[in-house]
């Protein structure tokens, strides 16, 4: 659905500069002519600069909501980023550029067109028609885990859940209204009920699959997935409550190759010296902020973490809380409106500006760019005895930013830890270049408004 959001977007763009052309060269045709000689290449090149904007401001997340004028917020500084872009693209490199006048209408044109097309598109996902038809297999604790964490419209925009069909000896957790009852062979009721997918989410599985059945579906051309696969697939997250080890090993993902290797850390680098090149100036500025307060200590603070491997290093920052935060040598979390943090602290924990310094940390290879946040010592020890899987996040770099950060806000309790552990194993099954930098993009939502510091 996004990458169909995306196409016709692109689509709408590329018409916008089509119809803001035709515009401005009305009764030229001569200059009409000149610009279509390389029209569609500009116009191409304008029409990503602005989606690649909008990924930045969140519009391309499928599970995430927006209210209407949080959408209006971020759609018009989309187009007003994308259009900074793409001036210092054009000063940059001259041959691209569309022309002032053009420039103008097609930002307005596409800002209407794609304004419009989210509109329709919201009304569309309403109907059931476009949607892919699932019988759960099951309907106990298990299949009711669907109810409970995908209940809300926004949750089930590509799906709509027909029934659940009991499992013969085990538990009924799942509303009677849901159930589908009857003797019929599996077979025969996916074809009576136009079934899309079958989703196998028994509580037990051995000995209650009727797996001849599922054979004859999946040859029929029904989709047959199971629970953690569904939950991956439609949460962007690791279902810690129906995930095994054979779902972790069986199910792909976890590249460790040394092409992935090689570009990963080419990202990391070439994406650290480029912020760095960007952000020195905030950087000494908030030096300074940090000096004139008078913390009575250095500038920057050096913490001990766990990183890839479950060895540690020593995390930069710029300090933002006070000299005796934990005077009594015990490791806390931090909380909201922490009294430990400074003034400026409470600013540059808020905006992320504290972690800058850690691109040093990057530079040297002891973090990424994109991966889970590293966490202290004393917190790995306790989190790996109290959740399941919890080291299996150590299997990559952490990192500056991460998927969790994007979807969860600031942990600070084994809750939230358990929660954010979620989508780092989806990082960590799924990570790839492409993955990393709609991450890195997304982050600027997260900067722009505030989203989880402490």
């Amino acid at each position: 659905m996004t990458r169909v959001l995306w196409l016709l977007e692109v689509a709408i763009l590329l018409l916008a500069v089509a119809g803001a052309a035709w515009l401005r060269f009305l009764g030229d045709d001569e200059g009409r002519q000149v610009f279509l000689e390389t029209g569609f290449i500009r116009g191409l090149i304008f029409a990503l600069v602005i989606t690649v904007s909008m990924v930045a401001f969140g519009l391309y997340q499928p599970h995430v909501r927006h209210t209407r004028i949080d959408f209006a917020i971020r759609i018009v500084l989309s187009f007003v980023f994308g259009a900074v872009g793409l001036l210092v693209l054009y000063y940059l490199a001259p041959m691209t550029h569309i022309g002032r006048t053009v420039f103008m209408l097609a930002l307005l044109l596409g800002l209407l067109g794609v304004c419009l097309l989210r509109a329709s598109a919201y009304r569309l996902i309403g109907f059931d028609a476009f949607k892919r038809r699932i019988l759960v297999y099951g309907a106990g604790k298990n299949a009711d885990l669907i109810n409970r964490r995908m209940r809300r419209r926004s949750d089930r925009q590509s799906f709509v859940v027909v029934g659940f069909l009991p499992v013969k000896g085990q538990e009924t957790m799942v509303s009677e209204d849901l159930l589908i009852k009857g003797d019929e062979r599996l077979p025969e009721l996916t074809e009576r009920l136009e079934i899309d997918e079958i989703l196998i989410a028994p509580d037990e599985r051995r000995g209650g699959l009727p797996m001849e059945d599922i054979l004859a579906c999946a040859q029929a051309g029904v989709s047959v997935v199971d629970l953690p696969v569904f939950f991956e697939r439609e949460a962007g997250l690791i279902k810690l409550e129906v995930v095994d080890p054979s779902s972790l090993v069986f199910a792909g993902g976890f590249d460790h190759s040394l092409p992935r290797r090689l570009s990963k850390r080419f990202f990391d680098v070439m994406a650290a010296l480029l912020l760095l090149l960007v952000a020195w100036p905030a950087m000494l500025l908030v030096a300074l902020c940090v000096r004139l307060e008078g913390t009575g200590s250095t500038i920057l603070y050096r913490q001990v973490r766990v990183g890839e491997g479950g060895r540690s290093f020593n995390v930069v920052k710029f300090r933002s809380m006070r000299t005796d935060a934990e005077k009594d040598g015990v490791a806390r979390w931090a909380t909201a409106n922490d009294d430990r943090t400074t003034r400026v602290g409470r600013f540059i924990r808020q905006t992320r500006l504290d972690e800058l310094p850690q691109l040093f940390n990057v530079l040297a290879g002891d973090m990424s760019f994109v991966g889970p946040r590293p966490e202290r010592p004393q917190f790995v020890d306790q989190l790996n005895s109290e959740i399941r899987y919890y080291s299996v996040r150590h299997s990559v770099k952490p990192g500056l930013t991460g998927w969790a950060q994007l979807r969860y806000p600031y942990g600070a309790s084994v809750k939230d830890a358990e929660e954010k552990l979620k989508f780092d194993l989806f990082y960590v099954k799924n990570h790839g270049l492409v993955f990393d930098l709609m991450i890195l993009l997304q982050t600027v939502e997260v900067v722009l408004f505030r989203r989880g510091g402490r």
